[in-house]
């Protein structure tokens, strides 16, 4: 039967039971599979039939209660009072606080001519409702909210969060509870969404469902693990507390004892401040560090919330003034591949247009394969799309049971889009890759700031925005076309000028003599960097025999295992990467002629030697301390431990030089350095 079809009480029955299943899936269960604007809207359609109909309304209508339950395996704690929600106010325009002031004046039959009410005004946090009870100022205990009546011992879990104090400052009160906001700061949202993916662990919908995750965790080190805050905004059970005359001086009370409470927050008054509050908050959503739904006005005075009391459990001193919604449903119409800068395959969604966060999207990362496979999604599904601040839209599910028919899964090309390159995965790895290196298009800018790095070729001031100039401005396409470039051509360029220019020139001039290992850790080949490069140059002693090499002398070489050895052999499989490189040594650069094997058969005084610099030495630089110490056979280490031989102290040695006295360690200075290269020093 159709929704226009039915009859009030069937469709009120049918919402109930929908609107249960969605709270049991997001309260209970963590796993939401609508966004937040979906299910509000269906709340609301209940209870606007409810109020129409009266004889519908039920006890276990969700409109009649807070929802939530208490999860199994965690204590119940029954609230001494009861942590209500408190009013909705959708209407996201001005009139939204207008509506909520006049109903206020209204309650307090205030005359027109009266002055403004003062309200606190503060921001409407995504997160999990937490009661901290702290008794003689010790935390004792933390809940969750539950029903609001009853909640979930969570207080091993909370003890893990570093912002939430053991002990309040200053405080000796019999009973004081706290009241605030669990959350996840959004970069720590999306640090531990991509922890996730590298293991190919599940991933979260969004900090709210992290941070509620993570509080339920039955296993303390686990919630220590995930990156959680806090912030005050009320008060629960009070006994031997002076309570101030204000929430405001609530709030600042609260921060006096150590409790964190958020900055954003302000005293309006009136509805002309609280809509200039709103406005404010709106414009700086995008810019704050973690996700807000809108924001909260609260009448100021204690004693004029106490006097305007309840309507059924919901306060009539406060609201929630909501913001657009930060995920909506769209459809998703195709799946196109992005290569980016690294040559890393990015699936992205071809949406529908919608508006969300602020802003009509249409665009949005599945991330990887392995991502897109999880969350079950296809070409034709309605999908629940996802932006939040200056986060990259993405998809985070679909809706289920809307899909009709077979619709086949994706698959990854075969071939670079942009260049038609061979794509790989690595053994083991998540993300698809171009093979095409330094032909390809879409890693050009990386290539060629790769290749011009210090470590690299060296050449000064190839820096990011010359390399966009030169690429942009089609002036490079190719590794060997900045050996083409003159003064005249590069002095035409923004920001350049002709000094600038035959400086670059003749640092380009000067790149042409190198040495193998540095050539070879230029060409950007994935998995090779210095040490690897180094040790293939030692090991092989030419190019030709590391462009030549099988897997299986490959795997000869000191530290190269399957994956390097693999990404060696993709490399210089590719034939116009080996084009690349044979034009890149027609364009003059070179090294000493059998450099590798040379170094191989010099004495090697510090070989099979661990040395850790720390420090600054007199005349050497740290990079030149380095070479000379692979160059003798050794290896330098970033941290001291037992297996440490020596330790090369400068001035200003910090914590690396304690720890060497600690073991007991050789320390040597420069000069000491010297003498160890020229002979190797003691055993």
């Amino acid at each position: 039967m159709s929704q226009t079809d039915s009859s009030p009480a069937e469709r009120a029955a049918a919402l109930r039971a929908l609107l249960h299943h969605h709270a049991h899936r997001y309260y209970v269960l963590d796993a939401p599979e609508l966004p937040d604007a979906e299910y509000d809207r269906l709340f609301q359609e209940l209870q606007a039939l409810e109020a129409a109909h009266p004889e519908l309304r039920s006890a276990d209508s969700p409109t009649q209660r807070v929802l939530g339950q208490v999860l199994e395996g965690f204590a119940p704690v029954r609230h001494a009072v009861p942590m209500l929600s408190i009013r909705t106010e959708t209407d996201t325009e001005a009139s939204g606080a207008e509506a909520f002031d006049a109903r206020v004046r209204r309650e307090l039959e205030l005359a027109g001519d009266a002055p403004p009410v003062e309200y606190a005004a503060e921001l409407k946090f995504d997160g999990l409702a937490i009661n901290l009870r702290y008794e003689r100022g010790v935390l004792v205990q933390a809940a969750t909210r539950g029903d609001g009546e009853t909640g979930e011992d969570v207080t091993q879990n909370i003890r893990t969060i570093g912002q939430i104090p053991l002990r309040l400052q200053g405080c000796d009160a019999p009973v004081l509870e706290v009241r605030g906001e669990v959350y996840m700061r959004r970069d720590h949202f999306e640090r531990l969404n991509e922890r996730q993916r590298e293991k190919g662990e599940k991933t979260f919908v969004n900090p709210r469902n992290a941070a509620a995750g993570a509080v339920r965790q039955l296993d303390p080190a686990i919630a220590a693990q995930r990156p959680l805050s806090f912030f005050a905004y009320g008060l629960g059970e009070v006994q031997g507390w002076a309570l101030p005359d204000s929430h405001s001086a609530l709030l600042d009370a609260l921060a006096a004892l150590g409790v964190p409470v958020c900055a954003q927050r302000t005293v309006a008054l009136g509805a002309a401040g609280l809509v200039d509050f709103h406005r404010a908050m709106g414009a700086q959503r995008d810019a704050l560090p973690f996700d807000i739904d809108g924001v909260v006005y609260k009448v100021n005075s204690l004693a004029l919330q106490q006097r305007l009391g309840f309507v059924t459990r919901e306060p009539r001193w406060a609201v929630a003034h909501k913001y657009p919604a930060q995920e909506q449903i769209t459809r998703l119409e195709r799946i196109e591949v992005q290569v980016g800068r690294t040559g890393k395959l990015t699936p992205v969604a071809k949406l529908a247009p919608v508006f969300v966060g602020g802003t009509t999207v249409s665009n949005a990362t599945l991330h990887n394969l392995f991502e897109l496979r999880r969350k079950g999604v296809r070409v034709g599904d309605r999908v629940i799309v996802r932006r939040a601040g200056d986060v990259i839209p993405e998809v985070v599910g679909r809706v289920p049971g809307e899909r009709s028919g077979y619709v086949p899964n994706f698959r990854m090309p075969r071939e670079c889009p942009v260049c038609g390159s061979a794509v790989r995965r690595e053994r083991g790895g998540l993300d698809h890759r171009c093979s095409g290196g330094l032909f390809c298009a879409a890693q050009r800018k990386q290539a060629l700031l790769h290749f011009a790095g210090r470590r690299a070729m060296d050449i000064e001031g190839l820096g990011d925005k010359l390399v966009d100039q030169l690429v942009d401005g089609g002036l490079v396409r190719t590794l060997p076309e900045l050996y083409t470039l003159g003064v005249a051509k590069l002095a035409a360029l923004d920001r350049m000028g002709e000094k600038s220019a035959a400086n670059l020139v003749a640092g380009l001039a000067r790149s042409r003599q190198t040495t193998l290992a540095r050539f070879l850790y230029a060409l950007g080949i994935r998995q090779v960097g210095e040490t690897t490069a180094k040790d293939l140059a030692k090991h092989f002693g030419s190019l030709d025999r590391i462009m030549e090499a099988g897997l299986d002398q490959l795997l000869q070489v000191n530290d190269v295992g399957p994956v390097v050895a693999q990404s060696i052999r993709t490399f210089f499989d590719q034939p116009h990467n080996r084009e690349v490189v044979e034009q890149l040594r027609a364009a003059g650069i070179g090294w000493p002629e059998g450099e590798g094997a040379a170094a191989s058969d010099a004495p090697q005084p510090l070989a099979g030697k661990t040395l850790v610099l720390t420090g600054t030495l007199p005349t050497l630089s740290r990079d030149e301390a380095k070479a000379l110490i692979e160059a003798a056979g050794g290896k330098v280490a970033g941290s001291v431990s037992k297996k440490t031989h020596f330790v090369v102290a400068g001035d200003e040695a910090g914590s690396k030089l304690d720890k060497a006295r600690e073991l007991g360690l050789t320390v040597v200075d420069e000069a000491g350095l010297r003498a160890l290269l020229g002979s190797g020093g003691p055993g």
